[in-house]
């Protein structure tokens, strides 16, 4: 006899469907489980058997056989459990077995028979969602899966006797409910932020066009406090995005409680950071840093003090918006549209450049630390402004810049052109000028005759990389967004350029 328990397995942010096949057959007893089970697969017939012990069954005295089908796909994870447990429990009649055929199945087992809480249930429900099937889950992701939708049939059982008394019609198991949507209310604003008004423009147009921003400045300038301030100006997620950043956070494990939030990711990974946190990977792929941040901010502080290899990795990213990571028995794909946003001090020492400073080294310490970041991720970089140290005179003076509010709400006119432009020319309407394709920046980006001059002395003086072209016109196009104009003039431009000057000084470095 052959039960069928149906379950998923993940690749990226994509639930695919596997089919969980159990046969109980004469012959020596003991279970063996196929279909390139990991250790933690492997592991779970010991878990199984306790479970079902717990509870009060026992296994016959036959060879039980598990295929995890499809047999090619690698099976990886402990939210093979359940299904393996249902499949087990309807062969010796302990469930009606047709009842399994309208369910995707995972979840964690414990030894006394109690279903803990595994990763990647958001996309799961999506995906019996799309298969017209119900979802059943451990009680305490119950909350995550409701986000799916109120149409799919869920049951968030707390133990293997529980779901075994719904099926037998001894006890009703309801529907669990969405967690509380979150929107989070932050103390930061900018206007905390004394001085540094440079350094503000240059943050408000990063957010308005979702352009990358790298900030050099001595310690205590202010960098880090201005980065994470950057969340307060921006949009909030747009439901579209809100899924996409979910799915990634559950198959992370990082949904708590099943609770999401409209408010844009903003991740600041250590500087000892490895390749495989930042990107992605392991033994067990999984989304990284920069998976993490998709829709949102990486802020990389003390940017040279990264490992070169890690930095170069994100030059891929920054390009194609998304990460994959290549193994031999299969191929992982995640989504990662982020926003770059990085600080750093001009040399080793901090303070190169500084009135009264002076390096015993001289001017190689600043070249040699800043030669540390490669240039082609420099080039990569749109915006580069210094930042310069605040006197404690400074800070005595009375705050008088803007508010987050105000400037919150420029950005999200500027980002509502940007929606409305993009959608009339039939691409993505969540789309900024920073993610604008290459053959499309020329015709949304026109500099008027003046704009046209200025720009063909500074690209000859200054020998731009054509891709350095085409971000300087892409900041051109926000600066023009953020004051509600079609045209770019030269005055957009020359901003544009004199963000870029500081890049053209770092690879020169």
């Amino acid at each position: 006899m052959i039960s069928r328990v149906g379950t998923v397995a993940f690749q990226g942010i994509d639930a695919v469907p596997v089919d969980v096949q159990i046969m109980v057959a004469p012959g020596k007893m003991g279970i063996s489980i196929v279909g390139l089970p990991d250790k933690a697969v492997a592991e779970s017939r010991e878990r199984v058997q306790a479970a079902l012990h717990a509870c009060g069954l026992s296994l016959p005295a036959k060879r039980v056989t598990i295929n995890l089908a499809p047999a090619d796909l690698p099976k990886e994870g402990s939210h093979y459990d359940l299904p393996i447990a249902m499949g087990l429990m309807a062969a010796i009649g302990a469930i009606p077995q047709d009842v399994l055929q309208e369910y995707v199945v995972l979840g964690e087992l414990s030894l006394d028979g109690s279903i803990t809480a595994v990763a990647g249930v958001l996309p799961a429900a999506m995906g019996a969602n799309r298969q017209n099937k119900g979802l059943i889950c451990p009680n305490a992701c119950g909350a995550e899966a409701a986000w799916a939708g109120a149409d799919i049939d869920i049951l968030a059982p707390r133990s293997l006797i529980a779901l075994a008394n719904h099926f037998k019609g001894t006890q009703v198991l309801s529907r669990p409910e969405p967690a509380k949507h979150l929107s989070l209310s932050s103390s930061l604003d900018l206007a905390d932020i004394k001085g540094q008004e440079t350094a503000k423009r240059a943050l408000e147009v990063a957010a308005a066009g979702s352009h990358n921003l790298l900030m050099v400045g001595p310690p205590g300038s202010g960098k880090s406090m201005l980065a994470q301030r950057l969340p307060t100006i921006l949009p909030p997620l747009s439901p579209r995005e809100l899924l996409d950043v979910s799915m990634i956070a559950s198959i992370a494990g990082e949904l708590t409680g099943g609770r999401l939030s409209d408010q844009r990711p903003f991740r600041a990974p250590h500087h000892s950071a490895s390749m495989a946190a930042m990107v992605g990977g392991g033994h067990r792929a999984k989304p990284g840093e920069v998976s993490l941040a998709h829709n949102g901010v990486l802020f990389l502080d003390e940017l040279p003090e990264y490992s070169p290899q890690v930095l170069d990795s994100l030059r891929q990213p920054l390009e194609s918006g998304e990460v994959i990571i290549a193994r031999v028995q299969h191929r992982t794909q995640y989504p990662a549209r982020f926003q770059l946003i990085a600080a750093m001090n001009p040399c080793r020492c901090g303070m190169a450049g500084e009135p009264g400073h002076t390096c015993a080294r001289g001017p190689r310490c600043q070249t040699d630390y800043q030669a540390r970041i490669s240039g082609p991720l420099i080039d990569r970089i749109d915006l580069r402004v210094d930042v310069a140290a605040v006197s404690a005179l400074d800070l005595i003076q009375p705050a008088t810049g803007e508010s987050s509010a105000v400037i919150a709400a420029r950005v999200a006119g500027a980002r509502q052109i940007q929606q409305q432009r993009y959608l009339s020319l039939g691409l993505d309407s969540f789309m900024t000028n920073a993610s604008c394709p290459t053959a499309l920046v020329e015709k949304i980006a026109v500099p008027d005759q003046a704009g046209l001059q200025l720009l063909h002395s500074a690209s000859k003086a200054m020998q731009f990389s054509a891709r350095a072209y085409h971000r300087i016109l892409k900041v051109a196009r926000t600066l023009a967004d953020l004051e509600a104009q079609e045209n770019i003039s030269a005055k957009h431009l020359a901003e544009a350029i004199s963000y870029r000057m500081g890049a053209e000084r770092l690879l020169s470095a």
